[in-house]
């Protein structure tokens, strides 16, 4: 028997397109360096794909400060709420 979670219920995710040449270990300790553990927990980052991380809507703004304070050279290129959305122009 599965469980049927509401949208509502759903954790709403936005996606963030990276520019860097850095693994994916330096981009995650770069996120633990800048929030730590629980804001890790928090953000819950995915990598959908190796440049396209999914974050929980609220800490957005904390990932993206982790990113760009991090001695690696990543950035942020584009947000979008959509996968999609990403490579339109």
């Amino acid at each position: 028997m599965e469980i049927k979670i509401k949208p509502s219920m759903k954790e709403k995710k936005r996606y963030l397109l990276l520019e860097t040449n850095a693994a994916k270990s330096e981009k995650e300790q770069a996120i633990l360096d800048y929030i730590g553990i629980l804001g890790y927990a928090k953000a819950a980052p995915a990598f959908v794909r190796s440049n396209i991380l999914a974050v929980n809507r609220e800490d957005v703004d904390k990932v993206r400060a982790a990113l760009a304070l991090s001695k690696k050279l990543i950035k942020v290129k584009k947000v979008s709420g959509t996968l999609k959305g990403l490579y339109s122009k």
